[in-house]
Parts: C-alpha cells; structure tokens; sequence
C-alpha cells in the first residue's frame, strides 16, 4: 500500500497578504523570502554601492510591513513592491544619484557570489563587466535608469513597468529608449566599452 506525501499548497501573494492581515508573522516571513533578492537587486542597481544597497532593502521591508495590511490589491503585490522599492530610492537618494565608486569596489560588490559553473576566468570578466555597465548605469539620470533597471535587468513587461512609475506604456518605451541611449554614451565616453 502507497502512502501519498502532501505537500502543502503554495500561498499565494494574496493569501499571505491576508494572512498578514490577521496577525500571522510568519506570513510576512515568507513575503520577505519571495521579494528579498528582488528588493536588493533594485536597490542596488539604483544605488551603485552594495553596503546603501542593503541599507535600502531593510528599509523598504519596513515601510512593506508597516503599510501592507493597507495592500488594497488595485494592483499585483510585485508590481506594488517595485513601486515602494523605486519610491523609496528615489526619495532616499535623490533623484540625480550619481555614483562616484571605483570600479575596483564595484567589482568586490559582484564578487560576493560565486558562479560555479563558469572558470575562474570567466567569472572574472563577468564580473568586471557587470561592475563597468553598474559604474555607467550610475550616470544614467534617475527617470531613465529606473526604466532600463525594470525593463533590461528586472524583465518586467511594458505594462507592469507602467504601472510601478505610475506612467503611460509611450513614456516607459521613450524612458527605456533614452536610457539606453543614455548608457550607451556613458560606456563609450568613459571609455569603458
């Protein structure tokens, strides 16, 4: 005779939204657990340092608990993340950020994890990469930067983007156009391409 395993089913944003509604810590718990790597990835991207990019996650996890039994669900959980996320970066470090790291301590933020299925080689010249387009994304003028983050980095869709700025679908197609525009510049003026 089989014994069938159960395995419990996967809340989903919502039930753990209203889960936190009725006291259940572990709910936010997991909330933390879903929207962590996403939170600190924005956070970072906007912000250039690793140490701010921290900084930045723990903040707006407060501001999340704080405001999330007001979660009203006009839109989806993520997409209200990504606003508080953005909202909070910009408020936090004004909206014409410019980063002034090295490009050596760029790279020591990429170096925190390791990816094991390339060599040491290769893994190497990524991570040089990653801290040179990071370095000239820093330039990129907040609006625009916003855009390519959620756009080229997060994979948001045009609508969902839309919806984290609070803009039309033709002003995230015209941000995510002159940002990139942007970059570019920044990666061929700095010499870094």
């Amino acid at each position: 005779m089989e014994v069938a395993m159960l395995t419990p089913p996967v809340m989903t944003d919502e039930d753990l939204v209203d889960r936190h509604r009725y006291g259940d810590e572990e709910a936010f718990t997991e909330l933390f657990h879903r929207f962590n790597g996403m939170i600190y990835n924005v956070s970072y991207r906007m912000a250039g340092d690793p140490g701010v990019a921290e900084d930045l996650t723990q903040e707006v996890f407060l501001r999340i608990h704080r405001h999330l039994r007001k979660f009203a669900g006009r839109s989806s959980l993520k997409t209200w993340i990504y606003r508080i996320t953005i909202n909070h970066c910009n408020s936090r470090l004004g909206r014409k950020r410019i980063c002034t790291r090295s490009l050596d301590d760029e790279a020591a933020g990429y170096l925190q994890i390791a990816d094991t299925r390339r060599g040491p080689e290769s893994r190497t010249s990524a991570h040089e990469s990653a801290a040179v387009v990071a370095r000239a994304l820093a330039q990129v003028p907040s609006p625009y930067r916003e855009a390519v983050v959620l756009r080229d980095l997060e994979e948001l869709d045009y609508q969902e983007i839309a919806d984290v700025l609070g803009v039309r679908i033709g002003t995230v197609r015209s941000r995510i156009a002159r940002g990139r525009d942007r970059l570019r510049s920044a990666l061929t003026e700095g010499g870094l391409v």
